[in-house]
């Protein structure tokens, strides 16, 4: 690490000592049980009730589902938008220019290394669920947003299935896997970053808070952040799982391996295998598990992408991912505040059914992706760390959803359909699967993206049970692996349970997405006072910094100012030991001419 220009060696000397200076407790890796235990504890009462109640349970989650889902829509519209606002207002302020470590310290990973794990956190179950379906939704039921009167029509609300339908499709999407998401991961993420790579805190949620809280992060009111924090991933984790195992089974269903991809047997013993594998692999650690798999799947994801683009219609495609991110950025305030209060009921079901799904899925994730991007991003700086996160997984994610979707709409809109059922129905967890079906080499691609959603499933379950543990033994990075297993077996439960509790697969559905919304609401608290937090200890970070360089500037001055007065010092008495006086001259020459005069 070398020191940056225009810092002297005292200065930097003084911000690591001050920086680094903490009473906090390494983590030794044993649990802590004010954490793990309430943890656990709310978690197994929630299985207990779903095995023991379920008729009790679906009645209270439908019940949950009026009362806070329809409420809660233009509160998690703003807490959103907001994370989007602070975090382009960070990155564009003096404290982009901060260094997510030691002040000129090189990034810990390159670049492109960067960008590509960047890129893996983006993907997920969720690109594969809703990849065709949601664009293809969207195109067959619209949101029952009324239309002003525009170019395009006299308004009102937009027609199914048409040109207007398509656009709008597109860009519904790119909001709910855009900006916003990463920009809640990216706040939780900076937190993070800033606490373990700035101050040399643990890896955990509660010491982003430290700022706010003091001395009191260590104490009760931290392990109620990480038992929220806990409670949202696995929560998160759950909702992953349910969505992953609904898909699997139609793609068994749909490649011939089984009958009934709905049954609920076939579903539950798909979660158990998945399961197995996921507490395999987490019980090895991330060196051996959960990187081979990850790496694994990054590949089948660009193949799909590639061979679904070029196999498709590809001048189709692109067309369609540069005019909707256009669409997009035109929009974009408009659809971040979208909350649709003047078209009644339908529209509350819309919004919960998908904005406020999304929001507070991605708001119960963001304690798992925040660490995670955290952890790999020492060395960035704050700009570069905002921009990178905002930024490479949206393009992913657009370009995903252009190529997967895109192609569907092509398919409804200039070729044979099919893919829309009677009344509008999108079959979900097929989509994918029919929309490949009709391309060359359909089967084989069908076959790895069903290996994709496994693998995904799996890498999902693993990674979200590591961050947990992680949690639950305040930040270790090597978390006992009993504990591990524990939790990997429970998020699976919960998903299995949720299942089992419901009518149909659809209600399971509908009992993840409340889940979700409602888990999520703590954890926007938490989010408020990251924000906090960081502004906190940014500005008092420059405050200190800015007095620390005048007073070794002062310090310096006086040096200096000693050491000119020393050597002129110095120097005038040399030269009054060298250099004859006017008074010794003149007393030599008078004792000269005494002697003479005596001679």
């Amino acid at each position: 690490m070398s020191t940056p220009p225009g810092v002297t060696p005292e200065v930097q000397r003084r911000r690591e000592h001050i920086r680094t200076a903490t009473n906090i407790r390494e983590p030794d890796g044993n649990l802590r049980g004010r954490v793990f235990y309430p943890a656990a504890a709310l978690s197994l009462a929630f299985v207990a009730i779903a095995a023991f109640w379920p008729d009790s349970l679906s009645k209270g989650m439908t019940r949950a589902n009026e009362l806070f889902v329809g409420s809660l829509d233009w509160y998690y519209v703003v807490a959103t938008f907001l994370c989007v606002a602070f975090c382009i207002f960070v990155a564009l302020s003096p404290f982009g220019r901060t260094v997510l470590g030691r002040t000129g310290e090189d990034p810990e990973f390159g670049l492109i290394s960067w960008f590509a794990m960047l890129f893996s956190a983006g993907m997920g179950i969720g690109l594969m669920f809703y990849g065709v379906a949601e664009p293809l939704f969207h195109f067959a039921s619209p949101r029952p947003e009324i239309q002003p009167p525009n170019l395009d029509g006299p308004g009102g609300a937009i027609a199914p299935e048409t040109t207007e339908a398509a656009r709008q499709a597109m860009t519904t999407t790119f909001l709910h896997w855009g900006l916003h998401p990463w920009a809640v991961y990216a706040l939780v993420g900076l937190g993070v970053a800033y606490a373990i790579h700035r101050r040399n805190r643990p890896v955990s949620i509660r010491y982003a808070l430290e700022p706010l809280l003091g001395n009191r992060v260590t104490g009760g009111a931290g392990d109620v952040i990480d038992i929220v924090a806990i409670i949202g991933t696995l929560f998160g984790v759950a909702t992953s799982l349910g969505l992953g195992v609904a898909q699997i089974a139609a793609g068994m269903e749909h490649l011939g391996f089984v009958e009934d991809g709905e049954s609920k047997a076939l579903q539950i013993g798909v979660i158990a295998f998945i399961t197995l594998l996921a507490t395999i692999s987490v019980a090895s650690g991330v060196g051996k598990g959960i990187r081979y798999l990850s790496n694994l799947n990054l590949g089948l994801a660009v193949l799909l992408l590639f061979l679904v683009l070029f196999l498709g219609p590809t001048l189709f495609v692109l067309r369609d991912f540069v005019f909707s991110i256009g669409q997009y950025l035109q929009d974009f305030f408009h659809l971040s505040f979208m909350t649709m209060p003047f078209e009644g009921k339908s529209a509350t079901a819309w919004l919960g059914s998908w904005t406020t799904f999304y929001w507070g899925w991605w708001i119960a994730w963001s304690p798992f992706v925040g660490i995670f991007i955290a952890r790999i991003s020492r060395g960035r700086t704050i700009a570069e760390f905002i921009g990178g996160v905002l930024l490479v997984p949206t393009v992913v994610s657009f370009l995903w959803f252009s190529v997967m979707g895109g192609n569907a709409l092509h398919r409804e809109i200039f070729g044979n359909g099919g893919l829309i059922g009677e009344g509008g129905a999108v079959d979900q967890n097929t989509a994918l699967f029919d929309m490949l079906q009709a391309l060359p080499g359909g089967a084989f691609m069908a076959g790895v993206a069903l290996l994709m959603v496994a693998v995904f499933f799996v890498t999902s379950s693993d990674s979200g049970s590591f961050v947990i543990d992680m949690l639950a033994t305040g930040g270790s990075a090597e978390p006992p692996v009993w504990s591990r297993i524990f939790w990997s077996v429970l998020s699976g439960g919960i998903a299995a349970i949720l299942i089992y509790a419901t009518a149909d697969p659809a209600a399971a559905l509908g009992a993840l997405q409340t889940m979700s919304i409602l888990t999520a609401l703590p954890v926007t608290f938490v989010l408020f006072g990251i924000a906090i937090s960081l502004i906190q200890a940014l500005s008092a970070e420059q405050h200190r910094e800015r007095r620390l360089e005048h007073e070794v500037l002062r310090e310096q001055m006086l040096r200096e100012s000693v050491d000119a007065t020393v050597e002129t010092l110095s120097s005038g008495t040399e030269r009054a030991r060298t250099e004859p006086s006017f008074v010794g001259r003149g007393a030599r020459r008078r004792n000269s001419g005494e002697g003479s005069t005596r001679a």
